[in-house]
């Protein structure tokens, strides 16, 4: 079979989905073809971002604090933890930097309805945290409670962002 020949089957089904698929929707009656699919998109969309956020916030604080105790005794075990709260606190000061940035780049967060920016922050360094056990000598001790100081930040500062007042539209109902 020739390199030209090798995709032609793959392409004539994908033309022949196509066209049955062309069909259906021509054949699918009036109320189909008006609904308002890409509102319906829009919500569904919606709806799984809710919900991976509402996972995400209720496994923060047990995978933080059960992570943090394994470094806390790998470090222990090696005899190096008084080395812990070092880079903790640069982790603690690089979160502070990191959401000022954050808010200073862009005024739309500070009345933002979620906190995009630190959940942000938090995904990058919980995937740079959970290889932890993988990295060389040093990044096994110092990688995770840098981490692990910017997530427990993150963590406070998303408690001030729910804490906050809310802004309403005007309207107050009695």
């Amino acid at each position: 079979m020739t390199a030209g020949q090798s995709d032609e089957p793959e392409r004539i089904n994908l033309d022949h989905m196509m066209d049955k698929a062309r069909k259906l929707w021509d054949r699918s009656p009036q109320p189909v073809k008006s609904f308002p699919w890409n509102r319906a998109l829009e919500t569904f969309i919606q709806l799984i971002l809710d919900l991976i956020l509402a996972v995400i916030k209720y496994l923060y604080v047990p995978v933080l604090a059960v992570t943090a105790l394994s470094e806390m005794s790998y470090c222990a075990h090696e005899k190096k933890l008084y080395l812990v709260p070092f880079p903790f606190l640069v982790g603690v000061a690089v979160a502070g930097v990191l959401r000022e940035t954050a808010l200073e780049s862009s005024p739309l967060l500070k009345n933002a309805e979620v906190p995009w920016h630190l959940i942000a922050v938090a995904i990058f360094f919980m995937l740079l945290k959970l290889p932890g056990p993988y990295f060389p000598y040093w990044g096994r001790i110092f990688i995770p409670h840098f981490a692990n100081g910017v997530l427990l930040r993150t963590l406070w500062f998303a408690f001030l962002w729910y804490r906050r007042p809310q802004k309403t539209s005007g309207t107050s109902k009695l």
